[in-house]
């Protein structure tokens, strides 16, 4: 049989047949061996292989569907090795915040690049805009050119006032969806205001508790009544890039694609070289400092700050 993995919890998963039925499923003990080197082998939105354990109602994954793209970060604890927070993707949100907590402009860019790497669609949601003073709004004002500017959308949303819930209803349709941010920017509160009715299913987990839950985070994903998922992942406190070497970085970077032909040479680092066509840019304005800082920043492995 095959499913959709909509759970994942580190030990068991939750996979949902073609029919929108749900089994808690376990991996089979040789899965690990297969030359997978991130932390954890299976992702909320892997398509799998499983089969029903005899006289049980659970199943075991047997195979991984091949992934079409995935968001990845550097693990925490294992600088080397990666998490998948997600796979199977058609675009990923970024739920920003100014304040409480403040969302840097460094993290956004990590987090761009990471999806521009996999070819995934990103855009910016900055939430909590019924609290924003009016210096706030200047400096979303500044943060929305940076990204607009470079063919990312921007969105200002309220989660408790409802602003602009609609417009967000509608981007998601029909499409997997990712939501990612940090601890606090307000993704619950947007994903329930988006399916009032969630509040039920987010708490009917009690006998995910008898089958080694280890953790109180973990990715879910929710499926939408106007057709397509969302993907809640928990909040992440850093961003690590892995799994891009230094020579595609600039890839990444949309202003930066768009100029690299132009460079005296074709190996350009775009740091100190003669005749580079991105550093030209930064020093007339075209491109952001605040960009190219980043850029530096993920260049030079200092690329989990936050």
């Amino acid at each position: 049989m095959q499913g959709l993995i909509t759970k994942s919890t580190g030990s068991w998963y939750q996979v949902q047949t073609p029919a929108g039925k749900r089994i808690d499923c376990r991996i089979k003990g040789k899965f690990r061996t297969k030359g997978i080197t991130t932390t954890n082998p299976l992702a909320v939105g892997d398509i799998v292989d499983f089969e029903m354990e005899p006289d049980q109602e659970t199943g075991v994954i047997t195979n991984l569907q091949q992934r079409k793209n995935y968001i990845i970060r550097k693990s925490i604890n294992l600088s080397k090795q990666g998490q998948i927070i997600a796979a199977n993707l058609d675009q990923a949100m970024l739920v920003v915040t100014l304040a409480s907590p403040r969302t840097s402009l460094g993290f956004i860019d990590r987090f761009l690049v990471t999806a521009e790497a996999y070819s995934i669609p990103a855009m910016l949601i900055y939430n909590k805009v019924d609290l924003f003073s009016d210096e706030g709004l200047e400096i979303l004002a500044d943060y929305k050119a940076v990204y607009e500017k470079i063919g990312y959308p921007c969105y200002e949303v309220s989660a408790l006032e409802g602003t602009n819930i609609e417009k967000v209803q509608e981007l998601l349709k029909g499409k997997v969806t990712l939501f990612s941010g940090h601890s606090g920017v307000g993704k619950s509160s947007l994903i329930n205001a988006l399916l009032p009715d969630l509040d039920l299913r987010t708490h009917q987990v009690s006998d995910w508790s008898d089958k080694g839950m280890h953790t109180t985070t973990f990715a879910e994903m929710f499926e939408l009544p106007q057709g397509g998922f969302i993907i809640d992942t928990p909040g992440i406190r850093e961003l690590g890039v892995i799994d891009i070497e230094k020579q595609e970085l600039s890839h990444f970077f949309p202003e930066m694609r768009q100029r690299m032909n132009q460079c005296r040479f074709n190996n350009c680092r775009h740091i100190n070289e003669p005749g580079c066509a991105v550093l030209e840019a930064v020093e007339e304005g075209e491109i952001e400092l605040s960009r190219y800082e980043s850029y530096l920043s993920i260049y030079n492995g200092n690329d989990t700050r936050s």
